[in-house]
């Protein structure tokens, strides 16, 4: 018998780099320049490899739909971003709300789609967010959720099952 792997699936926006906040609500960066990483991404990364995990990104990027974001540039950010954190793989959702689509969060395609390719057993692994979409999408795929607090304007996380923290680094604390 197969023994499957785990799987750190990280949010990218807000987790792996900063989100642009503007009226309380977080957007992805448009180009490199406005790119800013967050510095114990890394660390934390490298930490989860060496326990193990496979590290997995999974990012809903509707501007690329919407029109409001060259292809280019997000495979531009997306390779600095995986290049910088020595991630596994990226999973990337372009639709926008009305395509209905099952990869976009916070439904689980992205999750299951990764686990099916990198041979993940989702119950015994974990999704970063600072969404609540990205809590639904480990809800839903059976993934334990881990919710980073960063003070966006957003509905109330209700009925959902995370770990709450407020810094990346927090995640070595918790028992994995």
């Amino acid at each position: 018998m197969v023994e499957l792997n785990r799987a750190f699936f990280f949010d990218r926006d807000g987790i792996i780099n900063r989100a642009i906040v503007r009226n309380g609500k977080p957007y992805s960066p448009k180009n490199l320049k406005e790119l800013k990483l967050y510095k114990k991404v890394p660390e934390i990364i490298k930490y989860l490899k060496n326990l193990g995990f496979k590290i997995i990104i999974v990012t809903n990027q509707p501007e690329i739909s919407r029109k409001s974001l060259k292809k280019k540039d997000l495979f531009s950010i997306n390779q600095k971003i995986l290049k910088y954190t020595n991630a596994d793989d990226m999973f990337v959702c372009v639709h926008d709300d009305q395509h209905n689509c099952s990869c976009r969060k916070p439904k689980p395609g992205m999750l299951i789609k990764a686990a099916k390719k990198w041979k993940i057993n989702l119950e015994k692994s974990y999704i970063v967010g600072d969404r609540d979409k990205d809590i639904e999408a480990g809800n839903q795929a059976k993934c334990k959720s881990i919710y980073i607090f960063r003070n966006y304007k957003r509905d109330k996380l209700t009925k959902k099952y995370y770990i709450k923290i407020n810094k990346i680094e927090q995640i070595k604390q918790i028992k994995l």
